[in-house]
């Protein structure tokens, strides 16, 4: 069984189903309510189980009733988690209020997200007593965490590849994006023009930075993937591109449909697979997100993408 590492936020997601969003100083009635362990990590990583790889969050959790309920749901979903807060320290681990719109399936979403408390690196011997992961995922949040993660990553041999989970920019993705090997990145990501001047598009920020490639998402439009070329004068611009096309389905609920889709590409980039093909297999696993209502009830339909693969890309296939 492939090990892979999920490096970043916790949260516990109080998650409610409307037939619309309130108004000022108005209240609606709930038609679902769900709670369950959130956050873009944690929620790669509950996909990633469930798909029969050996999880392990990296994260902090630390004591306190917040933490006890997020640690159940972690631990009946089979993820293994490594708490950098330690277990007895008193820790605010995030709440996310969510509304999940009834008639479109869309997420608000409103958390303190890792702003509440600074995370102290984990230890470098803890980290080696973990199982060597093949691929190790980094969302972000916990800047500390994340550098000694990655300093931990660059000493093993083989290196494990490294997949960075680029929502909205964050200063230490200059560091994180730098050793990626495949940066999967929103439409919305943006590098500022401070950091990389004449970046055209967040698959061109992110190469110019050091990735050896890129995978963007776009809602329901094809996923896009793009390598870098290194022109004579040494700058880099977008070389070999492609994109792999997203069905089309009845969407019943957003919530982590991007976390699915990054769980799933760290699964099957750490079963070898090249990067098309890992792209594609995120997407089926994405498609079934959105078709199910709730944080955890899509999880026992994975079984139906057990059957044959379609043809996924536009472009000739290579190596991650």
């Amino acid at each position: 069984m492939v090990v892979c590492w999920f490096v970043g936020l916790t949260t516990l997601d109080v998650v409610h189903r409307a037939s619309g969003r309130p108004g000022p100083d108005e209240k609606v009635t709930a038609s679902r309510q769900d709670v369950a362990a959130g956050g873009p990590a944690a929620n790669a990583a509950v996909t990633a189980a469930a798909l029969e790889t050996h999880a392990i969050l990296v994260s902090a959790l630390g004591a306190g009733p917040i933490a006890q309920a997020v640690r159940a749901d972690l631990d009946d979903r089979e993820v293994q988690v490594h708490d950098v807060a330690g277990p007895d320290e008193e820790f605010p681990v995030a709440v996310s209020a969510v509304l999940v719109d009834d008639a479109t399936g869309q997420r608000s979403v409103v958390s303190p997200d890792a702003a509440l408390v600074t995370v102290p690196p984990p230890r470098p011997d803890a980290l080696a007593g973990l199982p060597r992961p093949d691929v190790v995922l980094f969302d972000g949040h916990h800047p500390e965490v994340a550098r000694a993660v990655l300093a931990h990553v660059d000493e093993l041999r083989p290196r494990p590849l490294v997949v960075v989970d680029g929502g909205r920019w964050r200063p230490v993705f200059a560091e994180l994006l730098a050793a990626a090997d495949v940066a999967a990145l929103s439409a919305d990501f943006a590098v500022p023009a401070d950091v990389v001047p004449g970046a055209t598009d967040a698959a061109h920020g992110a190469l110019l930075l050091g990735a050896r490639s890129v995978v963007v998402t776009h809602g329901g439009d094809p996923v896009t993937w793009a390598r870098p070329r290194r022109r004579e004068d040494g700058t880099v611009e977008v070389g070999e591109r492609g994109t792999v096309p997203v069905p089309t389905v009845d969407v019943q609920d957003t919530l982590g449909a991007g976390d699915a889709f990054h769980g799933a590409l760290a699964v099957d980039l750490a079963r070898g697979a090249e990067l098309q093909d890992a792209c594609a297999a995120a997407v089926r696993v994405a498609s079934v997100r959105v078709r199910k209502v709730g944080p955890r009830a899509w999880l026992a339909h994975l079984p139906e993408l057990s059957g044959p693969q379609g043809e996924t890309t536009d472009s000739p296939r290579g190596e991650v």
